[in-house]
């Protein structure tokens, strides 16, 4: 039983995975008619409506809470919606989407390190070995970059993301670890405060938005299906996948981007580059074979 649940929640969390590279498509694609801010605000906003009436049913849940779970339900809001999500908004004008998804997947890294210290989650290895393969990679693909084809500005959003989507990632594993909290309370808590942030701080920037039909609906779509729905269902993977697990399968939007990016948006990649990535994708491979190897290990620990 508890390697079908540790294989569904891995599903579950690849098929988020899809969704939210779906998002950064269209996002990419809007992002110069919807203002970032105001595009993540809405989004964010609409996802936690959406998501008010089921709330409703686990308002004893919410009644339950401690102090102590509210704050950390805020922290998650502030740092894993709020800075990370509109930082990578912004980002999107400034940056390609393959070098935004490859930046981000220093995650794992980051993750790792933080869960050693806070969550006192285990590191192999050959977990190790695989970041390091994958480092090379990345350093392969940004050689063939030259420094006037960045935005310093871009980087830095997509740096300030990387950063805040790490303590994000271990900060959610805290809040959904043991089972304590039901996913949608962990979910639409804490987007409900990243959200009102996100919101008020695009309305003060950019005012009342006024958008065309086609605007409204790419909106209503990324914020009902890939966000309301996906991120439920990221916090449900959450309570059995570890945070480097998690994290990880997180990784694999790499891919996923670079061949939508490549499809839709025409972002070509150069030979090196490709090698890059690969090279980059064999070193998350490595990583991801514990899968197999700790899976009962894990879940009984966190059981």
């Amino acid at each position: 039983m508890k390697n079908k649940a540790h294989l569904v929640a891995t599903l579950q969390a690849l098929l988020v995975t899809f969704l939210w590279s779906t998002s950064l498509i269209l996002i990419k694609l809007f992002i110069n008619e919807i203002p970032p801010l105001l595009f993540a605000g809405l989004r964010y906003a609409i996802a936690v409506v959406l998501l008010a009436p089921a709330l409703w049913r686990y308002r004893n849940d919410i009644k339950s809470l401690s102090k102590h779970d509210w704050l950390m339900l805020f922290l998650l809001g502030v740092v894993y919606y709020a800075i990370t999500q509109g930082a990578q908004f912004i980002s999107l004008q400034y940056v390609d989407m393959v070098t935004i998804s490859l930046i981000l997947t220093f995650t794992s890294p980051l993750v790792a390190f933080i869960g050693i210290l806070f969550l006192k989650e285990p590191v192999l290895p050959q977990q190790w070995a695989g970041t390091i393969i994958f480092i090379v990679g990345v350093l392969i693909y940004f050689s063939q970059k030259t420094l006037a084809s960045l935005s310093i500005f871009g980087i830095a959003m997509v740096l300030l993301s990387l950063i805040t989507n790490s303590s994000g990632t271990v900060l959610g594993r805290y809040a959904n670890r043991g089972q304590k909290h039901n996913a949608l309370v962990v979910t639409g808590i804490s987007m409900f405060f990243g959200a009102t942030l996100l919101l008020g701080t695009g309305l003060s920037l950019h005012g009342l938005p006024k958008f065309d039909m086609k605007s409204w609906l790419v909106i209503l779509y990324v914020a009902s299906v890939n966000t309301a729905f996906a991120f439920w269902l990221w916090n449900h993977s959450m309570r059995t996948l570890s945070a480097m697990e998690s994290s990880i399968i997180n990784n694999t939007m790499l891919i996923q981007i670079s061949v939508l990016s490549w499809i839709i948006l025409k972002e070509r990649i150069s030979l090196i580059e490709g090698i890059g990535l690969f090279i980059a994708v064999v070193g998350v491979i490595i990583v991801s074979v514990r899968f197999k190897k700790q899976s009962v290990s894990h879940l009984s620990n966190s059981a």
